[in-house]
């Protein structure tokens, strides 16, 4: 009873953040249009205290843009995501790995209590693997061709019963849209730096400083609004990314555990996760928008590897070393209650 509430709880809770999600992502658009409309409406004030811009166009138009946006991003997004990594639908294989696959996530489907699941191939030597989708009804494991070659089948069970915890605790479509709305956003701050760097700004410039001067006061407020626009969009990619890091990290744990119960066999997982860990190379496949989707990070990168609150914020994933301790600590104590009369 104590797993179905914790699973219930989670569940509404990932509900609850991708809802927030996407306000957050709205808001962010709307301050940028507004934001900007408020700069030039200052900076178009003459020396009679009349201003020359009153209709806020660029904010009725981004906040527009924001909503198509999220409406695109909920829809597309699992089918974005694996696209961007070059997955490819298995549907029939022509290996015993790929039919081995198959089978493994057809029984953990059974064991999960969810439909199956869709099996994409990415070709990347790196062995990872990542679950997207919007819930049990549309979601698709995604696993690299060097994880297929690399796991015998129990290590793979451990895999993607990992994977298959995801999607039932709808995590999924949580990280999913994170990815989605972390990309436009990151997409969108560096078209933006490209345009200033390049002399786009300079129109708005001149408005303001041109206006300003007359103005006196309502010039230094268009100032300092267009400060803050721009410090915006300087930072939204590195704030956004931090809290997908931050999101994604206390998730691995859970589905760690998670496998361990489905397979009944957590030292599999623990295996799997030391050649995963061992892999010299990054996944080139997977890039910086989609690593908190992944069962072990892509990048490769050192914050991973420690603990703490500031690990928590710029790591995707928790040590792997302490995953693989809690997992083998799980074996341990499931041959000791078997052992017990």
């Amino acid at each position: 009873m104590s797993e179905t509430v914790n699973l219930f709880e989670q569940q509404a809770k990932n509900r609850r953040q991708t809802a927030m999600w996407i306000v957050l992502f709205v808001l962010f658009f709307a301050w940028l249009g507004f934001g900007g409309d408020a700069a030039l409406y200052f900076g178009s004030i003459d020396q009679y205290g009349q201003p020359h811009y009153t209709v806020p166009w660029i904010g009725i138009v981004v906040t527009a843009i924001a909503a198509i946006v999220v409406w695109n991003s909920w829809r597309r997004g699992p089918k974005q995501v694996l696209w961007s990594v070059g997955a490819v639908e298995l549907t029939n294989p022509g290996t015993l790995e790929e039919k081995q696959l198959l089978n493994v996530v057809e029984e953990m489907a059974i064991a999960a209590g969810l439909p199956r699941p869709k099996v994409y191939l990415v070709n990347d030597p790196d062995p990872n693997a990542f679950a997207t989708g919007h819930g049990p009804e549309t979601a698709s494991i995604a696993v690299t061709s060097g994880l297929v070659q690399a796991l015998n089948r129990e290590e793979l069970q451990g895999v993607v019963g990992h994977e298959m915890a995801h999607i039932r605790n709808l995590d999924v479509r949580l990280m999913t849209m994170i990815a989605a709305l972390v990309g436009v956003i990151v997409m969108l701050s560096d078209g933006m730096g490209r345009m200033f760097r390049g002399g786009g700004g300079r129109g708005v410039g001149a408005l303001l400083g041109g206006r300003g001067r007359k103005s006196g006061g309502a010039g230094m407020i268009a100032l300092v609004l267009l400060v803050l626009w721009i410090i915006t969009l300087i930072l939204a990619p590195f704030i956004t990314r931090l809290m997908a890091m931050a999101v994604s990290r206390n998730r691995e744990y859970l589905a760690d555990a998670t496998s361990g119960e489905l397979t009944r066999n957590p030292a599999a997982l623990a295996s799997a996760l030391e050649k995963i860990e061992s892999a010299e190379a990054p996944t080139a496949s997977i890039k910086r928008s989609t690593a908190h989707l992944c069962i072990a990070d892509p990048l490769g990168r050192k914050a991973n590897l420690k603990e703490g609150r500031l690990a928590d914020l710029f790591g995707t994933h928790p040590p792997m070393p302490k995953r693989i301790i809690r997992l083998k600590g799980m074996a341990f104590q499931q041959a000791k209650t078997a052992a017990e009369p």
